[in-house]
């Protein structure tokens, strides 16, 4: 990923809490045929090798399994982005712009059919995305027989990763004052987006969200 210095985040405790709370991700390969992408939830293993552990499944009709076996991957994490438009600087010979947040991970793909971890793994999916809810489903709630259909339907992976990279662009490249407009403007432009773009810029800046 292309990162200017200014833009690069490098803390890793940074990285892993942005693939939790940004955890639909693009995996990409390569096979037989060319480039190949899904989008998929995906788990993080924080304390899983020096940089974590990836973790998820897709379905058994996807053909990007086959081929991605022992394969190295990049898996893409987004997170809010935000048009920036040169009027909210307020100053001459500046351009439009966007400003956004990513993490990259690389790793290499281990395939997971043993039927009790690949159950494993869906456990965690539920768990993990029914916990905010106010009636939490639970995967108990469903008879053995649909669960065993469900598993034949689906195979399982982990990604070591090997190596992490995140870039936050955020109008690193202005100075304070000009981001700090920014920040204002996209606050008074409203949308979810706008708004996490703006704090995230003035958390950069020590300013109090």
């Amino acid at each position: 990923m292309y990162t200017p210095a200014s833009f690069a985040e490098t803390d890793q405790n940074t990285l892993h809490e942005f693939i939790e709370q940004h955890s639909f991700a693009t995996i990409v390969s390569r096979s037989g045929e060319g480039i190949v992408a899904s989008h998929l939830p995906l788990l993080l293993d924080r304390n899983a090798g020096p940089h974590g552990r990836i973790v998820g499944h897709m379905a058994r009709a996807n053909p990007q399994w086959k081929q991605a076996q022992d394969e190295d991957v990049l898996v893409i994490f987004t997170g809010p982005h935000a048009y920036i438009s040169p009027s909210w600087y307020q100053a001459i010979n500046v351009v439009p712009t966007w400003n956004y947040t990513a993490v990259h991970a690389y790793g290499t793909v281990r395939l997971e059919t043993d039927r009790t971890r690949l159950l494993n793994i869906v456990r965690r999916y539920v768990d993990h995305y029914e916990a905010g809810l106010p009636e939490p489903w639970s995967l108990d709630r469903a008879e053995p027989e649909f669960v065993d259909g469900l598993l034949d339907a689906i195979v399982g992976f982990t990604i070591d990763i090997e190596s992490i990279e995140g870039k936050w662009k955020l109008n690193q490249n202005h100075d304070a004052d000009r981001r700090s407009k920014v920040a204002t403007a996209l606050r008074i432009a409203g949308g979810d987006a706008q708004l996490q773009v703006a704090e995230l810029i003035q958390r950069s800046l020590g300013e109090t969200v």
